[in-house]
């Protein structure tokens, strides 16, 4: 899956894409290390394993950097969870975010998937955007492993 589309009328084209080899691991690790609070110092081996196993979404500039990234755990059948979606510092404000949401849930589309979840701690409007909504029933859910 390939998509063009410009960021602002003034912007140069941003490209979403889903090859993984396009995919800059080293960026992704630094940005998801350094920068999300919620994988501060997570392991390199550990955003490789977590890439392997996911649909990743890298957007690209013009001139081909990447300048975003998202992945999405799913069996294409029932389930997803969108999470690690990150936009560089430098691209922010540009509605990057909202056309990687939108490309995600474009892209799942297709399999009809019973639910897609997310967690976050300060981008609910955004992603109210592209048809999200607080779970109906929260204590519904459960976890396994660590609450906080």
């Amino acid at each position: 899956m390939t998509t063009t589309t410009s960021a602002q009328p003034d912007d140069d084209a941003y490209e979403i894409d889903t090859d993984p080899d396009r995919i800059d691991l080293g960026l992704v690790h630094h940005w998801l290390s350094t920068d999300a609070f919620w994988a501060l110092g997570r392991s390199r081996d550990l955003v490789e394993r977590s890439m392997r196993g996911s649909l990743n979404f890298g957007v690209y500039d013009g001139e081909g950097t990447q300048v975003a990234y998202a992945r999405v755990v799913t069996d294409h059948a029932t389930f997803a969870w969108l999470c690690d979606v990150y936009v560089d510092r430098a691209h922010r404000g540009r509605g990057l975010g909202l056309r990687l949401a939108t490309a995600v849930r474009d892209h799942l589309a297709p399999y009809e998937l019973k639910r897609t979840l997310l967690s976050t701690l300060d981008a609910h409007d955004l992603y109210a955007k592209v048809g999200f909504v607080p779970v109906p029933d929260p204590k519904k859910l459960m976890i396994l492993g660590p609450t906080a």
